[in-house]
């Protein structure tokens, strides 16, 4: 497919300007997850202009759905439907710090090129291109709502790129799910009547303290990690409610089931010691753990070196554990990858050094470069129907934990 390789890489590169400002738009103007509309109105109208077939608000107010369908008259099937994901959320006060303008940026440079490779060989392929705006990752869990209302049926495969300090095919997603926690007590004189209230401050650091103690007996692989959000007025009022608000993780969605169960025995018996009363939430919204799909990431990996991507080789660096997304939640339902790329920098995701990184200059060829390969990945499972079918043989072994 060495024609078709230059058709991609030639489109992306002739785009490159337009797809740095358009990247350079959302950096500047950060927008919190479903509250994107700015983010929402320049995709859509890029996407529009070129060509795409732009459904605006899709399913959820700051979402979207962008199609183009080739179906060659000498193929007797329509193909599959492959849907290249954007999003563009920021993170509250350090803007996009987890670059998902670059991730937005990525999936409409990968759909470009996907579009002109099926325009320039109508013979080579047939199918569905779907470019779908995903807004909320950061903590909202918004694919998790795409799901529900049914923006994802009728997607064959799934397919993003999240920009990292490394470039991994398979990187290590957890299944993350929060947790909010509030206790009532009853207030009173801290000094003259300390003797008629219940101290919810203390129900809060009782709980965060167990809470830590657990980890002396939580897997190595499981993470808890909180914040006291409420702990009171002021100093003379014994604190009649506070609140604190919890992640957990843990590789798999099984093993968040006992984790759970130990948390909440440390929520609860911080209200029992203490006579506060409790109310905990786990949220309806979840994270669930990433699935690599095994023959779409073999396909990333082959069309990513034509490009020159490098790969990290470092055992530990590959194993570490890694953030959660909701890209997991997809997995579950749809074949999916969500690799990781580096951008020129050391830093982690979600600091102000990160923020920078993600609107620098030098970040665009390795955006770039990543956008090409995913593209490359998605023709060659248009060219290949058969490729479908040891895909989701790939997919049922993955749901099924085998």
């Amino acid at each position: 497919m060495d024609d078709i390789t230059s058709v991609v890489s030639s489109t992306i590169d002739q785009e490159s300007s337009d797809l740095y400002r358009l990247s350079q738009s959302i950096w500047n103007q950060p927008e919190l997850g479903f509250k994107e509309h700015f983010a929402h109105a320049e995709l859509t109208d890029f996407l529009e202009k070129t060509g795409f077939v732009v459904e605006k608000s899709f399913k959820l107010v700051t979402a979207f759905r962008a199609t183009y369908k080739h179906i060659e008259a000498s193929v007797s099937t329509s193909g599959p439907n492959i849907a290249i994901l954007c999003e563009y959320d920021a993170l509250p006060g350090i803007g996009h710090a987890c670059g998902h303008n670059l991730i937005a940026e990525v999936g409409v440079a990968a759909a470009l090129a996907v579009k002109a490779a099926m325009i320039a060989n109508p013979e080579q392929f047939s199918g569905t291109l779907t470019v779908l705006g995903c807004p909320a990752e950061e903590g909202l869990c918004g694919k998790a709502d795409l799901l529900r209302l049914g923006a994802f049926d009728g997607i064959d495969v799934a397919v993003m790129a999240h920009p990292s300090q490394t470039t991994l095919a398979t990187p290590n997603y957890v299944s993350m799910s929060p947790l909010s926690v509030k206790y009532f007590g009853k207030a009173a004189h801290a000094s003259s009547y300390p003797w008629e209230g219940l101290n919810a401050l203390d129900a809060a650091v009782a709980c965060y303290n167990n809470i830590s103690n657990l980890r002396q007996q939580m897997k190595p692989n499981w993470r808890v990690h909180g914040v006291i959000k409420n702990g009171g007025a002021q100093p003379n009022i014994i604190p009649e409610e506070t609140e604190l608000e919890y992640y957990l993780r843990t590789p798999t969605d099984d093993e968040m089931v006992t984790l759970k169960q130990k948390v909440e025995g440390c929520v609860q018996g911080a209200a029992l010691a203490t006579g506060c009363t409790v109310e905990m939430k786990f949220s309806d919204k979840s994270y669930s753990n990433l699935l690599s799909n095994k023959t779409l990431v073999e396909l990333f990996v082959k069309n990513a070196v034509p490009f020159g991507i490098e790969f990290e080789t470092n055992e530990e660096k590959k194993r570490k554990f890694g953030g959660s997304t909701d890209m997991g939640n997809v997995s579950h339902v749809i074949p999916s990858i969500h690799p990781k790329f580096y951008i020129g920098t050391s830093v982690s995701n979600h600091s102000k050094e990160f923020t920078v990184a993600a609107g620098d200059m030098k970040a665009q060829k390795y955006s770039l470069d990543i956008a090409k390969a995913l593209a490359m990945t998605a023709l060659e499972v248009y060219h290949k129907p058969d490729l479908m079918n040891q895909i989701k043989i790939d997919f049922n072994k993955d749901i099924s934990g085998q």
